[in-house]
């Protein structure tokens, strides 16, 4: 049987799982929490803009091995942390949210 990360069989460990309190504390400016779920938009002056900064979250997500679902739509940018095998946000999740905001900041620089 293959693991898929969607599979909440597979690999589960709650106990990563922060408190709704807990995120709403340590959650970066900017972002909100919903469901067990941690996001934040992005408004840009153009598709490409948009697509180009997803890419350098791909980018950083990649060498830190923790994906946040990465939605283009337009000239919005809709980044979401969840940690599928704990159910929930975990602190790689808040680590990730505030790398983005680290990389926002240098574009805006």
């Amino acid at each position: 049987m293959s693991y898929h990360p969607y599979d909440s069989r597979m690999a589960h460990d709650a106990s990563r799982k922060l408190t709704d309190g807990d995120v709403q504390d340590l959650k970066p400016e900017g972002w909100w929490g919903n469901d067990g779920q941690l996001y934040r938009d992005f408004k840009f002056g153009s598709y490409m803009e948009g697509a180009e900064f997803a890419l350098r979250i791909a980018r950083m997500a990649e060498e830190a091995g923790h994906h946040p679902d990465l939605h283009v739509q337009y000239a919005r940018l809709r980044v979401r942390y969840f940690t599928h095998d704990a159910g929930g946000v975990t602190l790689q999740d808040i680590e990730g949210a505030r790398a983005v905001n680290r990389l926002w900041e240098e574009t805006q620089a």
